[in-house]
């Protein structure tokens, strides 16, 4: 019927959007138009300045006014420029948390199904607290030319301890890439500080704009090899990508509507201040765990005292498997996300694999409408166990 659905499958696009994200999209759709870097027109060049506008204040959000802002499709695209990119220079060692997306793992397997890389999984203890003394045992025994983390996971939301894991990378002249697809625009991360090499961040997750415009945060100094070609809108008579960024990495037409609804989106989060988006998602996700563990047949995994979260949480019903338990919240109204979460090795880490877990994602904007769906949804589904 008309009733309401309560979301709660943030962690694979955040929704709603701030309002002033959809209004300037439509204002710009229908007032202006044009294609970035495509002509000297009016029209073009507005849109010139607005991707130029939201650089700077993506470069604000993250505290990285010397760093690089290189759009893209998606976070996937970016991983997969930086990754071949750095494995095109000859790297061999290349380090990834338990955590990593399947953006991050499938990529890497490819190269190492051609006896290219060699990957190695960081060690995590049980209690969910990433092990310094052990990791840097593992980087004496192979030396990371690469070490890839993901900033929060997006099975159970837990946050890693990035600044130690590449500041001890780096004593070993490791190149670094932080994955910030849940975490940019959210959990506020100094991305200015040397120890970052690369940071890539999804539009539409936690940066609370629209799907199709993502990308990456690079060292202008880092001389990265291109693994993707085509028209930059400049220097067209050179068959070679352009060497300056981010032209370099920017091919293809760019989804101007996209980045004018990251723009708004990204002002937002600035004037409202991201700590402050950050506590109102840590009390909803608190709220949630506590209305999850009211129920019996509901155990929470991954959830540990004493370790940082983002509003992600993963959970397994007793005898139901997590297929089902989707159809079961669906139906009853409820958006939650089933199965692996595109990140199998999570789930071998937690001990839910195959069968995976019932993914909640709250953020700033989960309601009290929300809870109270939810929790009328598990009262049923409790009664007709």
């Amino acid at each position: 019927g008309g009733e309401l659905m309560a979301y709660f499958d943030n962690a694979a696009t955040t929704y709603p959007k701030p309002e002033i994200v959809y209004q300037s999209m439509d204002q710009f759709q229908r007032h202006t138009g044009g294609s970035f870097g495509r002509g000297n027109y009016g029209f073009s060049s507005s849109a010139k300045s607005i991707v130029d506008d939201t650089r700077a204040a993506l470069q604000q959000l993250l505290h990285c006014p010397a760093k690089q802002v290189i759009f893209e499709p998606s976070a996937t695209i970016s991983l997969n420029i930086i990754i071949q990119g750095i494995i095109e220079k000859g790297a061999r060692n290349i380090y990834i948390s338990p955590f990593e997306h399947n953006a991050v793992t499938r990529t890497l397997h490819h190269y190492e199904t051609m006896g290219l890389v060699k990957v190695v999984e960081l060690t995590v203890n049980k209690d969910l607290c990433y092990d310094i003394q052990r990791i840097r045992f593992q980087f004496e025994n192979t030396k990371p030319d690469l070490v890839i983390v993901s900033h929060a996971s997006n099975v159970i939301g837990l946050v890693a301890p990035v600044e130690e894991i590449f500041t001890l990378a780096k004593e070993f002249h490791s190149l670094t890439l932080l994955d910030m697809a849940q975490t940019a625009g959210l959990v506020d991360c100094d991305i200015g500080k040397d120890i970052f090499d690369f940071a890539v961040f999804a539009g539409h997750k936690t940066l609370l704009g629209p799907t199709g415009i993502s990308g990456f945060v690079m060292k202008p100094t880092i001389d990265l090899e291109p693994v993707f070609f085509g028209g930059t809108g400049f220097d067209s008579a050179n068959q070679d990508m352009p060497g300056s960024l981010p032209e370099r990495f920017e091919f293809g037409t760019m989804n101007t509507i996209g980045v004018v609804g990251l723009n708004a989106s990204v002002k937002w989060i600035l004037q409202q201040g991201i700590n402050n988006l950050a506590a109102a998602e840590l009390k909803n996700r608190a709220r949630l765990i506590e209305i999850l563990n009211e129920y019996d047949f509901i155990s929470v995994v991954g959830n540990c005292d004493g370790r940082d979260y983002v509003g992600i949480v993963s959970c397994v019903l007793n005898d139901i498997s997590s297929d089902t338990a989707g159809q079961l919240f669906s139906e009853r109204n409820i958006s939650v996300r089933t199965g692996l979460q595109c990140a199998p090795a999570a789930h071998r880490f937690l001990n839910t694999f195959p069968a995976g877990t019932v993914r909640f994602s709250v953020n700033c904007f989960t309601t009290d409408e929300d809870f109270d769906v939810l929790r009328e949804a598990l009262d049923d589904i409790n009664d007709n166990l």
